[in-house]
């Protein structure tokens, strides 16, 4: 159980990492952006652990990576380009 938390805690900050490399112009401030990669991963891992069961480290750190990558999908802003529609019909 430690490896699980230290691996989705490791994975978490990669991922944050990565987002904040890749899209910092979308994203809140990088401390949150850490923080919530961080947090999403470890209740991934609880929830896969949980829901798999123990002695399964490859697959609870795969549902840490896709709960960490989903919870640091919805920090992302849209840009502020936008397309507008006209309102005649």
């Amino acid at each position: 159980m430690i490896l699980e938390a230290l691996g989705s805690v490791l994975l978490g900050l990669a991922l944050s990492w990565a987002a904040v490399r890749r899209l910092p112009d979308r994203l809140p401030a990088p401390r949150v952006v850490f923080a919530t990669g961080t947090l999403g991963a470890l209740f991934g891992a609880y929830l896969t652990h949980m829901a798999v069961g123990p002695g399964n480290l490859l697959g609870t750190l795969l549902g840490a990576v896709f709960v960490g990558a989903v919870t640091l999908s919805l920090l992302i802003r849209p840009t502020t380009r936008r397309l507008r529609r006209s309102a005649a019909v």
